[in-house]
């Protein structure tokens, strides 16, 4: 699937620092540090990035981190204050689901999606995350998860209906009566 480039300058974005970690080298003479950062960038408005960065120093680290981040912007579909189906992802051991919330339910996910779902500016839903929690991993996960995500006109397209009418199947479908299962 190909993605449309977002030029990253004409949006206001904030950049989150999700981990930072100390690598340390063992040469002659000792050992070098060196420090790898998570960094998460957004607009609050539908458009996420994550970006890895490398440096010896922390700021350079959070620099690069931003930099590339800002290269790997994506445009998330959003319901109102949510996302508009569920979706799971698999990265590496990390398995990630995301699901839509009512209104008012607010951001339930951990360490490593919260900042990317919160980026993206989708203020209600819940996540949980199953296998490895490394948070390189989970982040990437959660931001694999976001870019799977499609919007509802996207979804009517594909099935030749109105955003309308798949709106209304929807909400017939949820307020149908459940039918109780009688045993023999």
């Amino acid at each position: 699937m190909r993605r449309e480039r977002i030029n990253a300058d004409a949006l206001e974005l904030e950049e989150r620092v999700v981990q930072i970690n100390r690598v340390s080298k063992v040469v002659k003479g000792g050992r070098r540090f060196s420090f790898s950062t998570v960094v998460v960038v957004g607009d609050g408005k539908g458009h996420v990035g994550v970006g890895m960065g490398k440096a010896s120093e922390v700021p350079e680290a959070i620099r690069k981190g931003t930099e590339a981040a800002k290269k790997n912007l994506i445009r998330v579909p959003l319901v109102g204050s949510t996302v508009p189906h569920d979706v799971q992802t698999k990265y590496a051991a990390t398995k990630v689901m995301i699901r839509p919330a009512a209104p008012g339910t607010g951001v339930i996910a951990g360490r490593g999606v919260r900042p990317v779902v919160e980026a993206a500016g989708i203020k209600d839903v819940l996540s949980k995350v199953y296998g490895s929690n490394n948070p390189v991993n989970v982040v990437k996960a959660a931001f694999q998860a976001l870019s799977e995500l499609s919007s509802l006109s996207d979804m009517a397209r594909r099935r030749d209906m109105t955003p309308q009418e798949l709106l209304a199947r929807r909400s017939r479908r949820e307020s149908a009566p459940v039918k109780e299962e009688t045993s023999a």
